[in-house]
């Protein structure tokens, strides 16, 4: 049993200090509410947002099933709630056998769930089933002749559903002929009502059923325009990004232009009127300031390529050649000329396989990154290059010994190291993998396998 707590505030032999702290005590129970709260938010917080977002996001989640599971539950209801109206105001009422009466309401509720899957044939049914009622109410029933008020009901219903299921034209169409069917019946009535008789229906069920299918149709014509304008929002979002990439790609094309260009233009005109602006230069040097002319001329090539490419400009295929492995012996005999000593093993069946365009090049500039870090963090490093075909896959590998000039590692903390990065994007286009680490008995090794069969 609880033990019920002393009231501090009117004790006496309580000292005055505890008294005043009591009273400034919160009472227990905003406590426990305070509590209960800091629960609840912390509850919500764990769930991503409040309980009307995570309602909403529920229902955005689950809108496919929803969408096909409320028009049958809409369907289901309307033909339970009918089924016993139509029966029991049918024999109660309006005096029709009880047997016609339950075969005829189940075909009506039975259309309004079968126009679902079966339109034409649902349309069929209903249409039965109310020539069957509005024969077998009698003359002196005091009925709304042809049909019964839930009758109409059911029949409006089910053209309200033909109107949300089919097209506007079978949607009118259905309208046109309930219309025509009921002005029939009470014309020829087999047991000698006038037409007359049901003129308050004629008058009531047209007004009633346009009401519905001009509501139903107008409902999904606004869905339709609401759809519209999503889809044209979306594509004025994604033509603004295209944009937006085309002008990013357009400064990017602009400033390598500006920058690079420039600078491989210097280098070219430098080292061709090297050998007429310095005296007494001996024909090795020549040939080597020609080739960094070649270079440098070469380079200037593929930059207007690449530019090309960044403006969505149309480059001649003959002027502009994507390279392969066919000009492996380019960069090896390149890299060598700047000191590093390079071994080619390529397997006959590489030599005999046609690669895929994005392959081949992917290849290739994986070997020029890989020459171009060993260059520059190993000079003078040997280096082994390996090109064998596994299966489907075309595997490379790219290993260097340790220099035996003091360099900077590789990968040196706090530099940024783009080319590991783009070899890793050009593997990933293709659908293949990248392996570039250290070695342990020193070194650096960079290995690929890239499916011969490659994404493009």
């Amino acid at each position: 049993m609880a033990r019920a707590e002393p009231n501090l505030e009117h004790d006496p032999t309580v000292p005055a200090e505890r008294r005043r702290s009591a009273l400034r005590r919160p009472p227990r129970w905003l406590v426990a509410m305070l509590h209960a709260l800091t629960w609840l938010g912390r509850t919500v917080r764990r769930a991503g947002g409040p309980p009307v977002a995570l309602v909403t996001d529920l229902g955005r989640r689950h809108r496919p099933v929803l969408s096909w599971l409320l028009p049958w539950l809409v369907a289901g209801l309307l033909a339970v709630t009918l089924l016993p109206l139509n029966v029991t105001l049918a024999v109660s009422r309006f005096d029709v056998l009880p047997l016609i009466a339950l075969v005829a309401g189940i075909a009506q509720s039975a259309a309004l769930v079968l126009i679902l899957v079966r339109p034409l044939a649902a349309t069929a049914l209903q249409f039965l089933a109310v020539a069957v009622f509005a024969v077998a109410l009698a003359p002196d029933s005091g009925s709304t002749w042809p049909l019964t008020v839930p009758g109409m009901f059911t029949l409006v219903a089910h053209i309200a559903l033909t109107a949300a299921r089919a097209s506007r034209r079978v949607a009118l169409a259905t309208w046109g002929a309930s219309v025509l069917l009921l002005t029939l019946l009470a014309w020829l009535d087999p047991r000698g009502r006038s037409i007359t008789d049901g003129m308050t229906i004629l008058i009531l069920y047209p007004i009633m059923s346009a009401v519905a299918v001009g509501a139903v149709l107008m409902t999904r014509r606004w869905r339709e325009v609401r759809r519209e304008l999503a889809d044209a929002r979306h594509d004025v979002e994604v033509e603004q990004s295209q944009r937006a990439v085309a002008a990013e790609r357009t400064r990017i094309a602009r400033e390598l232009h500006d920058v690079v260009a420039h600078s491989m233009s210097v280098i070219h005109m430098q080292a061709t009127s090297a050998p007429y602006r310095i005296k007494q230069l001996d024909p090795e040097s020549k040939a080597e300031f020609a080739r960094i002319a070649a270079g440098a001329r070469a380079t200037m090539r593929e930059m207007r390529q690449l530019l090309a490419v960044l403006r969505d400009e149309s480059a001649d295929p003959e002027l502009a050649p994507v390279p392969g492995l066919g000009r492996l012996a380019e960069l090896i005999e390149s890299a060598g000329r700047a000191g590093v000593p390079v071994e080619l093993r390529e397997d006959e069946a590489v030599r005999a396989a046609v690669l895929p365009e994005s392959v081949a090049l992917a290849a290739y500039r994986i070997v020029q990154e890989a020459l171009s870090n060993v260059i520059r963090h190993a000079p003078g490093a040997r280096t082994a290059i390996a090109l064998d075909l596994d299966g489907s896959h075309l595997v490379l590998s790219v290993v260097n010994d340790v220099s035996a000039q003091p360099a900077q590692p590789m990968e040196a903390p706090g530099r940024a190291r783009h080319g590991l990065s783009g070899m890793h994007e050009r593997v990933r286009l293709v659908g293949g993998s990248l392996e570039a680490r250290a070695r342990d008995e020193g070194g650096y090794r960079v290995a690929a396998r890239l499916p011969v069969g490659g994404h493009e």
